[in-house]
């Protein structure tokens, strides 16, 4: 394998999975050219007359649409834990004796360990798509056939619409729909709020199955997947488990460490004048960055301001924070709880966005880039200010990235993290995979410090005389290791068992095998 070292100094593939890739040149260095991939055209001559759509089964579904060794395969995450399709879909691909395929999901979870058993018998040949829990160990392990692609939702996004990645079946799970096909993650037993992660699906995709449990008289409405894109629609049982949706980091924390890290965050962003009348702000999906939204709260009733609009994940908090007047709007790319998907379903102002208008690099333009200050979480960040959300110092690929590199882009990026977890220090040397260049990441947050780019001098003036801890990243280190000592570096074999692509379509960094 031909490697070459990239703009970020990491030695990363030529080719992944047997296709050429371009190596990471720089923020905002690469320049695609060129016009958007386009789909397939069908005439309206091949579909039925009334507009019913409505095939028996998902498996006559994937039959009707032409399933084949080889395939890509793409599913949704917006039910997250709860989510009951794509397992399903393997299920059948395993039992008509389909193989190598590629499965693009926008996310997985822990449910999805039933897939494993497909990527050994090599029904599955490997995935594009976050890498979460078993998944990602299995992955990491090097037992996977292909190479592993790593996007964040943005990126994904690009992937689609460039061509890069070209879908062969999609399978979208949807709250409601009609005969025609067209569809919402709103009306029904299995809401789940927006469908904008599949958005991108249905637009390019070969061919479109969407999958409900809740089947509705023509119109469906509001449509947040246009029937005019799908081939099929199908009607089963039990699409998603809701109560799911609430998973893993989608929590405001309980631990008084962390719940210190948001506040000294919002104190942070009061200090330096970044919340004011009309300021915009994003949190993460982490507990403690779903925290800081709290402590903005009071800081603005405090002060009778309030925010023009709020970038989700939205939850309970966020919602309450707009019921109360405190924010405008919420714009919103997935819901993180139930009353995040009740909000939208009943409140104007709570706006189903895409990964189109978020995050898509190869637009003209997208929302990441209005944003005052976006929280993030990291499970490392080195002394350049790097930063690492896929793997943790063992080498595990065990989370995804999702948008985390698109809000990199925002006006002020702050990464409230600890010092060390489970005594293994989090500020380092040197990150064990490179996600997020450190030239945009602004503030780092500690329980025991705060540091700030040393390319951010205007907040470096701004806390000047301020009872703020600050001090350098390299303080911060220091601290740790003398903490916690120094880690032992993990043990990795020379195959890549995946990448990890830039916001541009670029590789950052590349994945070894884990050898334990």
């Amino acid at each position: 394998m031909t490697l070459i070292k990239n703009a970020a100094g990491r030695m990363v593939p030529a080719e992944v999975n047997e296709k050429p890739v371009i190596p990471f040149r720089g923020v905002g260095k690469y320049i695609p050219d060129g016009r958007r991939f386009a789909p397939r055209i069908y005439s309206c001559a091949s579909y039925p007359s009334d507009g019913n759509k409505l095939v028996p089964t998902l498996k006559e579904a994937l039959l009707k649409c032409g399933i084949r060794d080889g395939m890509t395969i793409s599913t949704h995450h917006h039910f997250r834990n709860g989510d009951l399709i794509a397992n399903q879909v393997f299920d059948i691909c395993k039992e008509l004796g389909i193989n190598d395929l590629v499965f693009f999901p926008s996310a997985l979870f822990p449910c999805h360990e039933h897939l494993i058993q497909y990527l050994e018998d090599g029904t599955i040949h490997h995935i594009e798509g976050s890498m979460n829990g078993p998944v990602g160990k299995f992955c990491s392990q090097g037992k996977m056939k292909g190479q592993g692609v790593l996007r964040s939702h943005g990126g994904r996004y690009q992937a689609i619409q460039d061509g890069e990645v070209e879908i062969d079946i999609a399978i979208i799970g949807a709250a409601a729909a009609d005969m025609f096909g067209n569809a919402n993650g709103l009306n029904g037993k299995s809401a789940s709020g927006g469908l904008g992660f599949a958005l991108a699906d249905s637009q390019y995709a070969d061919k479109v199955i969407v999958v409900t449990d809740n089947l509705v008289p023509f119109p469906c409405v509001p449509w947040q997947i246009q029937g005019n894109y799908v081939d099929c629609t199908v009607v089963m049982d039990k699409v998603g488990i809701p109560e799911q949706i609430v998973s893993g980091t989608t929590q405001i924390t309980k631990s008084p460490d962390r719940l210190l890290l948001a506040e000294m965050t919002a104190r942070f962003c009061e200090v330096t004048g970044i919340i004011h009348d009309g300021f915009s702000f994003q949190a993460g999906a982490g507990g403690t960055a779903l925290s800081v939204g709290i402590y903005f709260s009071e800081i603005m009733r405090r002060l009778g301001i309030k925010s023009r609009f709020a970038r989700g994940g939205s939850n309970k908090y966020l919602v309450s924070m707009l019921e109360e007047g405190l924010i405008d709007y919420i714009l919103d790319g997935q819901t993180f709880d139930l009353d995040g998907v009740k909000s939208m379903a009943r409140n104007p102002n709570h706006i189903m966005t895409s990964p189109f208008t978020s995050y898509n690099y190869h637009g003209k333009g997208n929302f990441a880039n209005l944003v005052d200050v976006c929280i993030l979480g990291a499970t490392e960040v080195d002394v350049n200010f790097n930063a690492n959300v896929v793997t943790h110092s063992d080498g595990y690929l065990l989370h995804g990235i999702g948008g985390w590199q698109n809000c990199l882009f925002a006006k002020t990026v702050i990464l409230p993290i600890p010092l060390f977890r489970d005594r293994i220090p989090v500020v380092l040397d040197e990150v064990t995979t490179i996600c997020g260049p450190g030239e945009l990441i602004d503030v780092i947050v500690t329980e025991r410090g705060i540091a700030i780019n040393p390319l951010r001098t205007d907040l470096i003036d701004k806390v000047k005389g301020s009872d703020l801890p600050i001090v350098s990243i390299e303080q911060l280190k220091d601290m740790a290791e003398k903490i916690c000592g120094k880690p032992a570096k993990a043990h990795f074999g020379e195959k890549i068992v995946a990448v990890i692509k830039w916001v541009d379509g670029t590789v950052i960094d590349a994945a070894r095998q884990v050898i334990v």
